[in-house]
């Protein structure tokens, strides 16, 4: 048989029913809410209770009248701190990749769709990162949870708490969301030192190759995505001819491999002197490749090869 894990049997919100990973919104339904007194409502019961026990002491007429009236005040207080939470519907936002030590912003929007008041919800990443809001009958919000990265790769936020103590703060309500979002965490670029390596080819005939360069046009390509606004033939988009790309020929930039071998260190500091290199070829406007182990990614510019790049370097020995 068996052994259960003592940790998580210590976590008993662990065993708590929660929605499935969903792509992008979450209905709370009534199901998935659940409800607890707070040390302040345990507080209030109990003095409930010595009120209810002096009253039938002393046969009290006015103290079982006080302590009945008390009584279906909190009953009614839970009922509100339930109601605050049914039908909330929220949505994820995407997440932008950030380097490794960076904070990356996760949008959540929260809206009511039963012409009902909310207030005082609180959303819940981490134990040090919670937001709260008022909604407005069938109105939205917007709240932005700051994520903390360490470590390169993929970013998964986890489970997001929804919870709220409105009226009275005598009960606690919360559900558990789980959305299926991730975000890309590039490593963390090493300070600047090592020169960029050029290329084997111009090393070997110490100067610049011949390729595609500023001087003579030679003709025009289909437009990709990443081409240079400058490079586009918009007289040709103008004669309806569809996206069209000059191309021109002559002496080009210096072009360079950031190769996995010229990068000193180990594993993750040959991963930050890379992602370096790459934002500073990047930053130069000069064409670059990347060769690791088992991957190579031809020399070309462009927004889409510098996220190409920085993806591969980012999952290096990592699942996808």
């Amino acid at each position: 048989m068996p052994r259960l894990d003592a940790r998580r049997l210590s976590d008993w919100k662990s065993w708590l029913r929660t929605s499935r990973p969903l792509q992008e919104s979450a209905h709370l339904d009534r199901r998935y809410i659940y409800i607890l007194p707070t040390r302040q409502g345990l507080l209030y019961g109990l003095i409930l209770m010595a009120m209810l026990a002096g009253s039938i002491n002393y046969t009290l007429s006015l103290g079982f009248v006080l302590t009945f009236l008390l009584a279906s005040l909190g009953v009614v207080a839970m009922l509100y701190t339930w109601r605050n939470l049914a039908h909330l519907v929220l949505a994820t936002g995407k997440l932008s990749p950030v380097f490794a030590g960076e904070q990356t912003r996760w949008e959540i929007v929260i809206s009511d769709q039963d012409d009902r008041e909310r207030d005082a919800i609180a959303l819940t990443q981490a134990k040090n990162n919670t937001h709260y809001v008022d909604l407005a009958p069938n109105q939205r919000a917007s709240i932005t949870l700051a994520l903390e990265t360490t470590q390169r790769g993929w970013l998964q936020p986890g489970r997001l708490t929804v919870s709220t103590v409105f009226p009275l703060g005598l009960f606690y309500a919360w559900s558990y969301v789980a959305f299926d979002a991730r975000c890309l965490v590039y490593p963390r670029p090493s300070p600047a030192g090592l020169p960029l390596p050029f290329s084997s080819r111009h090393a070997e005939n110490g100067n610049a190759p011949n390729r595609e360069g500023d001087e003579d046009f030679s003709g025009l390509r289909a437009f990709q995505q990443g081409d240079a606004p400058s490079r586009i033939d918009w007289k040709a988009s103008a004669r309806e001819q569809g996206l069209l790309t000059k191309q021109f020929h002559g002496m080009a930039q210096d072009t360079y491999w950031l190769d996995w071998s010229a990068a000193p260190g180990d594993t993750e500091q040959r991963l930050s002197q890379l992602t370096r290199w790459l934002l500073d070829a990047k930053d130069c406007g000069q064409p670059y490749g990347l060769r690791l182990p088992q991957q190579e990614i031809p020399i070309d510019s462009g927004d889409l090869h510098a996220q190409r790049c920085l993806k591969a370097l980012a999952l290096f020995g990592r699942q996808e």
